[in-house]
Formats: C-alpha cells, sequence, structure tokens
C-alpha cells in the first residue's frame, strides 16, 4: 500500500534534537511530521540501555532549556541521570507538550529526493504497523530535518569470523536487557574479560545524592546559569578555567588535580583544573603522569594496571566513571592488551588469539562505540540537485556549514551535523536548532518558492576555520572518534568545531544579523 502526503517540513529522528525540531516547527505554525525508525522517542537513549548507562552532564542541565517551569517541577535527586530516567524526562517532555500527534515511529526513511522543479524533497519512508505489515508512504515537503544522532550507528570491529560466533553477541548501542555489563555483571559470572584496544584515561564520575536545598538553589539561579552556559565553551557548567599548568608549583598542579578528581567528572578534570591541557604538550603530560599514578594506586594486580595504562596524551573525548578501575581487582575480572597480544579471529566457541590460544566465552560483548556522526547518513539515499548523492558530497569527509546545511541540498537541515560545536549535546542541539529556524522563518518571510541554500563559498570557509581551529589542539595527536579514525577504511578529517559553543553562538547570530550572505533565496 503506498499513499502520499503534503507537509510543510519532515523531521527524520525523535531524540532529542528530533522532539526539539518537531515541537518549533509546529509552533511556527508549519505542518510537520517526525519519524523514527524506533518504537518510541529517545534516540541514543532509546536504544543505549546497558547498565549503568548515564549521562556526564549535570541533570539540570540535560534538558531543554526553554522548560524552566519543567525543571522546577519534575523529579530528580542526583547529579547525573541514568539511562531510563532520561527517557522517561523526553517521554513528559513530548506527552507534556503535545508533540506525539506530530510523530510515527517504526517508521524508516528509506529515501529523500530534491524536486528541482516543485522545490519539494519527496521522501519514502516505509512503516511496520502492530500486525506486522509493512506500508510505503511519501511525503512532499518543503523542508527536510535530519535528526540521525550524533551517536547512533554501532560501530563493529572488522575481525574475521564475526559471523560464526556460536554465543550471544551484542553491541552496548543495541543491548540486550536480559545482560549486564562490566560493574553490574562481575559480580554474576565465573569469569569477565576485557579485550582492549586501546587504554583510555577515566575519572570519577563524581555521581551522588544532591543535597538538601540544592534544586531550590539551581531554581532562583536559573537565568544566570543558563546565561553562564551560552557564554561558555564547552556548555558544561563547570568552571573554564585559564591558568597555565606550568605556572603551579608541583605540589600546586597535585593539588589541583586531586581536587578535580575528587569534584569527579571528564569535562570538569579536563578543563577546570588549567587551561592549557588541551594544547601545551608538557601541561598535558603532567595531567597524564596524575592519572597515571591513580591507575597505578587503585588497580592492585601490576600487570592488570600496566595493560589498562595509557601512554598517549590525555586528548579524547573526556570519560568518567563509577568503579571502573576497582573492578579489575576482582579475581574473576582480567584484561587482555590488545597492544601486545592481538586477536586473529573469532570462531565458534570464543576469541582466538594470534598465539592460537582460544578464549571460551558464552557472551561476547561490543563497547566499540559508533560510526559517529556521518555514519546513520552513508546507509540512506539522500539526493540534491541534479541527484548528486550525500555519499559523493562527503566523499572527503563530512562537511556543513555551522553544522546546519550542506550546499547542493536546498531546504535540507542537520542537526548534530558534521563541524558541531565541541560542546555538551544537548545544548549544542538547542544552539542549532535556533539558527535552523531563523533560515527556516526567513525562508517562509520571503517572496517566492521557499527555498534556501548555502553558498558552497560559505561551506568552503567554513571547513577552513574549523580545521585551522583544531591545528593548536592535541586533539588531532589520537586516534579519536572525534576524527574518525575509529572506523577502519574511513578517511579522516575535521568533524568538529572546536572554537567553543559561545563563539559558535556568535557566529549564527550575526549571519541572522546580517541577512543570511552566507545563503541564497529562491
Amino acid at each position: 500500500m503506498t499513499s502520499q502526503w503534503e507537509v510543510d517540513a519532515v523531521v527524520v529522528g525523535a531524540g532529542i534534537a528530533g522532539i526539539l525540531c518537531t515541537y518549533r516547527l509546529s509552533r511556527a505554525g508549519l505542518t510537520v511530521q517526525c519519524i523514527d525508525v524506533a518504537g518510541d522517542v529517545g534516540g541514543t537513549w532509546y536504544w543505549n540501555r546497558y547498565p549503568g548507562a548515564m549521562s556526564d552532564t549535570e541533570t539540570y542541565l540535560y534538558r531543554y532549556s526553554w522548560d524552566k517551569e519543567d525543571l522546577q517541577t519534575y523529579p530528580w535527586d542526583r547529579h547525573y541521570l541514568y539511562q531510563p530516567e532520561i527517557l522517561d524526562y523526553l517521554r513528559h517532555v513530548v506527552d507534556n507538550h503535545d508533540i506525539r500527534k506530530y510523530m510515527q515511529f517504526n517508521t524508516e526513511m528509506k529515501s529523500a529526493t530534491w524536486d528541482e522543479h516543485q522545490y519539494r524533497w519527496i521522501v519514502s519512508r516505509q512503516h511496520e504497523d502492530s500486525s506486522g505489515e509493512t506500508k510505503t508512504y511519501t511525503y512532499r515537503t518543503r523542508y527536510l530535518v535530519t535528526c540521525l544522532g550524533l551517536l547512533s550507528r554501532p560501530n563493529y570491529p572488522d575481525i574475521p569470523g564475526l559471523g560464526s560466533y556460536a554465543g550471544e553477541l551484542v553491541h552496548t548501542a543495541k543491548w540486550n536487557e536480559k545482560l549486564s555489563v562490566m560493574t553490574a555483571i562481575a559480580p554474576k559470572v565465573g569469569k569477565l574479560v576485557s579485550f582492549q584496544r586501546h587504554p583510555q584515561y577515566s575519572v570519577p564520575s563524581g555521581q551522588a545524592a544532591i543535597p538538601e536545598g540544592y534544586r531550590e538553589q539551581i531554581n532562583a539561579d536559573y537565568e544566570r546559569i543558563w546565561h553562564n552556559v551560552w557564554d561558555s565553551s564547552t556548555a558544561f557548567g563547570v568552571p573554564e578555567v585559564s591558568r597555565k599548568t606550568m605556572e603551579a608549583s608541583p605540589e600546586e598542579r597535585q593539588q589541583t588535580f586531586q581536587q578535580v578528581w575528587d569534584e569527579g567528572n571528564g569535562f570538569r578534570f579536563m578543563f577546570s583544573a588549567f587551561g592549557d591541557l588541551t594544547t601545551d604538550p608538557r601541561a598535558n603530560e603532567e595531567a597524564c603522569k596524575f592519572l597515571r599514578g591513580k591507575i597505578q594506586d587503585i588497580v592492585k594486580d601490576p600487570h592488570k594496571a600496566k595493560a589498562l595504562t595509557p601512554w598517549e596524551p590525555y586528548a579524547r573525548r573526556p570519560l568518567c566513571d563509577t568503579n571502573y578501575y576497582e573492578i579489575f581487582n576482582r579475581e574473576n575480572v582480567d584484561v587482555i592488551d590488545l597492544r601486545k597480544a592481538s586477536i586473529d579471529a573469532i570462531v565458534p566457541e570464543g576469541i582466538r588469539m594470534a598465539d592460537g590460544q582460544v578464549h571460551t566465552l558464552d557472551v561476547l560483548i561490543f563497547a566499540t562505540g559508533f560510526d559517529a556522526i556521518e555514519g546513520n547518513y552513508l546507509r540512506v539515499n539522500i539526493n540534491g540537485r541534479g541527484g548528486k548523492s550525500i555519499q559523493k558530497h562527503w566523499e572527503d569527509g563530512p562537511t556543513a556549514y555551522a553544522a546546519v546545511a550542506c550546499a547542493g541540498f536546498p531546504n535540507m537541515f542537520i542537526v548534530s551535523g558534521p563541524k558541531s560545536a565541541f560542546a555538551n549535546f544537548p545544548v549544542t542541539i538547542e544552539s542549532e536548532v535556533e539558527f535552523i529556524m531563523e533560515c527556516i522563518l526567513q525562508s517562509e518571510r520571503m517572496n517566492g518558492n521557499h527555498v534556501i541554500e548555502v553558498s558552497s563559498e560559505a561551506k568552503r570557509d567554513w571547513d577552513v576555520m574549523c580545521d585551522k581551529l583544531v591545528e593548536g589542539s592535541l586533539f588531532k595527536s589520537t586516534a579519536s572518534w572525534i576524527f574518525g579514525a575509529n572506523v577502519k577504511g574511513r578517511k579522516t578529517n575535521t568533524k568538529f568545531y572546536f572554537g567553543g559553543l559561545a563563539e559558535y553562538r556568535k557566529w549564527t547570530q550575526k549571519e541572522v544579523w546580517d541577512g543570511f550572505p552566507s545563503f541564497r533565496m529562491l
């Protein structure tokens, strides 16, 4: 069965970004449909259900800033929300603001093609109903807003024999809720083995119940808190200091590192101790020495401690944990350092190492991250002017002006796309959606065909600026997912804007105030 609908805007994805886009577009008076292949809202938080999955952003910031009343009344009792709580919060927002009526789940976008004669996107999607029947629909829409997710497509390692494994295989991003992982699973299994490609630096999360009066203080300081967040670089609500590491004495450095370690949170450790950990190699090494020392102190077995100790710079997306290193003190938990002992293949009974040893496993869990940013876009058919595919457009690496617009793809906008600000995702999403809405409303105000398209020159200049911003950063010194280095065969390039959220917002606001000079209107 095939049906065709005409709407002003189609939003693809019902996570944090898709919910916000649907809300803003509907409130602007446009007819909108939001579709998602999942069975409900949530996006990343719908799929990533492994035990202990948690945000590392303070609860009062991991939400929509515009819903102040909700912050004051919605229950939260810890500094960080766990996955079920985030999912419940997003469901609450959708139902409280009557957004669900614009959404259809179990629905996958199969293709989107720009009709250059009718100035419309033709969006084909398939919906599976409760009986299992699949129906095909076509949307004709002026605006296509894709919210496919920054961290949503699982990345599986390229290991021979992957399909031969006879036990249960699961990726953390497609979790089987009958299983548990690491701190939850360790006490319940006979043996837990971590096959580790790259040891990483991690600090305590600082997760704890909020003290009495904390919520009242946050509510009273709401406007000031958000003003500071919008005016910050990382938008994590942590102090962003400028003091240089080597200006402090060795004793002061140790004391400062210990203080932020005790307070917890990876972004706090990276940006609140000193201001040059990601730019000065000497400063970075001081932080590394402190963190390596912590690993040696916590992990009692010297062989495990050595395997868990990184020797690269502290220059990946900062991590935090709850007793991660401590769990390796259990006798039934081991770590295999793949820097020294490589995997030959996956076999029916488990993993065979290069030396021939076979580790027999009942369950194989891949915690191998995501094909981030462009991963979901490379598997769908999106075709712009002249039938040019998004894959062809991004053959030298994904790019989008101000992270939201691609030259040659009129009236299409991306949220959490390539070259987004390297900052707290929900806050970055709000900033991008603000800019997208300004673009759409400007197009709606103009006479003519209501077409808005970024110029190739503006896209090129944005790329050049993003490349320059990362040049002085140590982030480029690691083979990190933030450059696409975790996906075999993927061409690495600058995938984030490292100028900070505040500067990103200034850039997009100036674009609006100057009358959208980087765009052409038809």
